[in-house]
């Protein structure tokens, strides 16, 4: 899925503890992704 982001190793990364930051605030793991998904999706739009 990355490659379809173009994301970086740091960007990654930075998902990664993104997801488990949710998760941990008790969102499943999917409710995790699609949120960090969405969130790259918009931060790539407002840069373009």
């Amino acid at each position: 899925m990355s490659e379809l982001l173009g994301l970086t190793h740091e960007e990654q990364q930075q998902a990664v503890e993104r997801i488990q930051a949710l998760t941990a605030e008790g969102l499943s793991m999917a409710e995790a992704i699609q949120r960090v998904v969405t969130e790259l999706q918009q931060e790539r739009g407002a840069s373009e």
